[in-house]
């Protein structure tokens, strides 16, 4: 399959390319494009097919920039991104009623804003190593945050809010439109979390500092200011934002762990065994050679999709999501879309739809149908189908999977 895409974006000043049709990204979201084209340090900005408005900078949103990164192109929650693992379970082992299974994932994994009461011993679940030395690196943090450091601990293996989610999924496929899955097609587990409060508090503090620069005075937008490469700032805000990546790969790993744990439990009848997981962040930044030069590049809402890296590409929590293969595209600066992408604001959701639209259009899935979380309804997001056929120049599909359980804060 080919695609039409990417097109230039018209009013850019720096080389900025699309994976979708300019009329279909709303004009805020434009105009946050064309003013981050104009910063004197974006050697260009690469626009994915989920794009949409964020603070500062569209979430879907890809920049190379040359000795210079803005905290606002890589979002609040530092290091957020995704993990999946496939099971040996198949669709025969699912029992009729999910809600035990649920129920299980949600008393080994808080939610929302709650924390552990003890913090996790990640050793004891085997989840990894160099724990030691990790949480040594948080007395080198920003002193203003040190405050925090018994939350950090409570808050590792755990979900959070908004689109955060645990779920349980199927492999299948879509046949003229329907969904098709058989009993011997594959169980996931996926999850989509970040670095919590601690990533929140280090990126807000060091956006502070960036905006009172002298020399981002004049910018088109404060939310815009840029950190200078040989700087103070610029060195103290790689520190801690490398820290909270690690804090977020390493929340990942511990929250599946836990979730691992839970399918235990409910499937006491058989020893289940998991693959080796996939998982990739996609609110971060990286030093990587765009265009034959050493750059700074940011993704806020975008995956990497270096040749044969495998990401993952969830839509909402009704529509199912793709396991996908990076085909290593130097114009997308090896990047694919991170989701299908909001379609409209958390907001405006709450006023169109109702806590019986959300039972609609989320049956099938053993999931929470009230008013708290009528703002991630499918239909705020976009038609994931349409986002993955955008960039099939991009990434090839290597699994497609519908949730059956789906976790929220």
């Amino acid at each position: 399959m080919t695609t039409r895409f990417p097109v230039p974006l018209s009013g850019a000043k720096a080389p900025t390319l699309l994976w979708t049709d300019e009329s279909e990204i709303e004009d805020t979201a434009l105009q946050q494009l064309r003013r981050m084209s104009t910063l004197p340090w974006v050697h260009g900005v690469r626009v994915m097919p989920d794009v949409h408005v964020g603070k500062g900078a569209t979430v879907g949103s890809v920049i190379a920039m040359r000795d210079a990164v803005c905290p606002a192109a890589v979002g609040v929650d530092i290091g957020c991104g995704m993990t999946a693992v496939r099971t040996d379970l198949t669709v025969g082992d699912l029992p009729d009623d999910l809600h035990r299974l649920r129920s299980l994932i949600e008393a080994a994994v808080p939610v929302g804003f709650a924390a552990h009461k003890n913090a996790v011993n990640p050793q004891r679940l085997r989840v990894g190593g160099g724990w030691q030395a990790f949480w040594d690196g948080f007395d080198d943090l920003d002193p203003r945050v040190h405050s925090r450091e018994s939350k950090a601990h409570k808050q590792m293996g755990t979900l959070g809010g908004g689109n955060h989610f645990i779920e349980v999924c199927v492999q299948g496929e879509l046949r003229d439109g329907r969904w098709v899955t058989g009993d011997a097609d594959a169980v996931w587990l996926m999850l989509h979390s970040g670095s919590r409060n601690i990533g929140k508090e280090l990126a807000e503090r060091h956006i502070a500092v960036a905006t009172a620069l002298p020399h981002n005075r004049d910018l088109p937008d404060r939310d815009l200011a840029v950190f200078l490469s040989g700087t103070p700032e610029m060195d103290a805000y790689r520190r801690d934002l490398t820290w909270a990546q690690e804090y977020a790969a390493r929340n990942r790993a511990v929250m599946l762990e836990l979730v691992c744990g839970a399918v235990r439990k409910c499937f006491t009848s058989k020893v289940v065994r998991f693959d080796e997981p996939i998982s990739c962040h996609h609110n971060y930044v990286a030093t990587e050679i765009v265009d034959g030069q050493e750059l700074l590049v940011t993704r806020k809402g975008a995956i990497r999709a270096g040749g044969g890296e495998l990401g993952l590409i969830p839509g909402s929590m009704g529509t199912g999501s793709y396991v996908v293969r990076g085909l290593g595209s130097e114009q997308s600066y090896f990047s694919a879309s991170h989701g299908a992408g909001r379609r409209m604001s958390r907001n405006a959701a709450r006023r169109r739809f109702t806590e019986h639209d959300l039972v609609e259009q989320t049956r099938g899935v053993e999931s929470r149908k009230d008013a708290g979380v009528v703002d991630e309804i499918p239909a705020a997001y976009k038609d994931i189908e349409s986002v993955i056929a955008a960039q099939t120049d991009l990434v090839e599909v290597v699994a497609h999977l519908r949730q059956v359980v789906c976790v929220k804060g």
